[in-house]
């Protein structure tokens, strides 16, 4: 079962769009480059972890709401090499300080909770941001590298500063996917002093369920490996569909709890997809007394929750190709 790169017809790439972002992102990096001159860290990070089909989407569009956060918008996505500069052109476009006689409103929609494979669709809804995030990490035939490598071979300094320098633009902690890293937490938290890791699991019978119903989606063939390539890549890649997925999430949950077991209470969060849903401002009020702790501020100075109250679980079961009972013992075959 090898990655595949043969995408769906809705999924696919396309070709134009690549080249025009390439060739503006490359005019642009002398722009950024200035920049970057402010990158002390002034304010939190926060970077989500855990595996794909998690309710990770559903929790930045929920986050990006609150307005505590600036975040990774599909705008700023188009200006991943020059996102310093995207942040400038954003606030111009956006921001009620640049609004002159109401000119531009067109890109002030709402984000709502809707995704389709971690997509959203809106100028300022959450994007994924991979491609910022590929500038500075050298992955190749996997998506993780020992720390010795990390270390060596990636720009994390350049990524550091690049990402203080983002969130003193917007004034606000910044919150992103941080999948990517799922296998080198320890690593990433070492480039910064304030940072917030969030690790949000799901139901693993039910996180397995999306991610295969994910791979038929994006791929059409329901055997196409889908998301980053961990380190466990070449011995799970062959496997049947279930196991595969399974031992993927499995292994990715374990990267994570073994990423975070070290860090400091305040510096992470766990969140249970199934109990987010029921109580938002709980883990609201968990994620502000964290940034309150981190950044010595009264957490009364912070804005009060006035989100959603709730959101409707996802968690039935409708595969056709396995039975919940199939996916049920192969989890429990993995975890014994």
């Amino acid at each position: 079962m090898a990655a595949s790169e043969n995408r769906t017809e809705k999924y696919a790439r396309v070709s134009a769009l690549e080249e025009m972002l390439e060739d503006l992102n490359s005019s642009l990096a002398g722009a950024n480059e200035n920049y970057r001159q402010d990158s002390d860290e002034h304010f939190s990070k926060i970077f989500l972890m855990g595996p794909h089909r998690s309710g990770s989407t559903l929790f930045m569009q929920w986050l990006a709401n609150t307005g505590l956060v600036a975040y990774p918008t599909n705008l700023l996505s188009r200006f991943f090499g020059a996102p310093l500069v995207g942040a400038k052109i954003q606030q111009l476009l956006t921001d009620p300080r640049y609004n002159f006689r109401n000119e531009i409103l067109d890109f002030n929609s709402d984000v709502n909770f809707s995704s389709d494979n971690g997509k959203t669709k809106g100028a300022l809804s959450p994007n994924e941001f991979w491609y910022f995030w590929r500038r500075f990490l050298p992955f190749d035939e996997l998506d993780y590298m020992t720390a010795n490598e990390l270390n060596q071979k990636a720009n994390l300094t350049g990524f550091r500063d690049e990402l203080n320098a983002l969130a003193n633009i917007f004034e606000k902690p910044f919150a992103m996917k941080a999948m990517i890293m799922n296998q080198n937490i320890p690593e990433l938290a070492e480039q910064f002093d304030k940072f917030l890791f969030i690790w949000i699991r799901r139901d693993p019978i039910f996180n397995i369920q999306s991610a295969l119903e994910a791979r038929q989606r994006q791929y059409g063939d329901i055997n196409a490996w889908y998301s980053f390539k961990i380190k466990e890549y070449p011995r799970l890649k062959d496997l049947n569909p279930l196991e595969s997925v399974a031992r993927q999430i499995s292994a990715i949950n374990r990267s994570v709890e073994q990423g975070i077991a070290a860090l400091p209470d305040n510096k992470k969060l766990v969140i249970q997809y199934e109990d987010f849903c029921q109580r938002p401002e709980y883990y609201y009020n968990e994620i502000t007394r964290r940034l309150a702790e981190q950044n010595n501020v009264n957490m009364e100075l912070l804005p009060r929750y006035t989100g959603e109250t709730g959101f409707f679980n996802t968690n039935n079961w409708r595969l056709v190709n396995y039975s919940l009972e199939e996916a049920i013992a192969m989890h429990k075959n993995i975890t014994v």
